[in-house]
C-alpha cells in the first residue's frame, strides 16, 4: 500500500488536525499514529480502526464493518471497514472520529 494511494491520502487529510500525527508502514499498509498510539491503518481494500470497545457491537452494524481477527482471535475495539463503505467524506469521517475519540483514552500498545 503506497503512501500515495487515494485512500491513504483521504485518511491523512481527515486526520490532518490530529495532535502528534505520525505515519508508519505497518500491517501491510500505512498506519496513522496519534499521540503515539495506533489510530487508523489503511490496507488493501480496507481501513482498520481502533475504537472504544464499548461501541464495538454498534459499530459492526454499519455497512462494510467487521471485527479484526488475527490468528483466530477476535479483537474487540478493532474494526476493519471495507473501502467501499467509506467512499464519501462523511462515511470516512465517521470512522476517523470514532478512532480519534477513543485515542484520547487508549493505552499505548507495547
Amino acid at each position: 500500500m503506497p503512501p500515495t494511494d487515494p485512500l491513504v491520502q483521504r485518511v491523512k487529510a481527515s486526520l490532518a488536525r490530529a495532535p502528534r500525527l505520525e505515519e508508519k508502514r505497518m500491517f501491510g499498509g500505512v498506519t496513522f499514529m496519534v499521540r503515539g498510539k495506533m489510530c487508523v491503518s489503511v490496507g488493501k481494500g480496507r481501513i482498520m480502526c481502533r475504537i472504544d470497545p464499548a461501541l464495538h457491537d454498534a459499530a459492526l452494524k454499519r455497512k462494510g464493518a467487521r471485527t479484526v481477527v488475527m490468528k483466530g482471535r477476535e479483537y474487540r475495539g478493532w474494526v476493519y471497514v471495507a473501502a467501499a463503505a467509506v467512499k464519501t467524506k462523511r462515511e470516512l469521517d465517521y470512522w476517523v472520529r470514532l478512532s480519534l475519540d477513543f485515542n484520547k483514552q487508549a493505552k499505548a500498545s507495547g
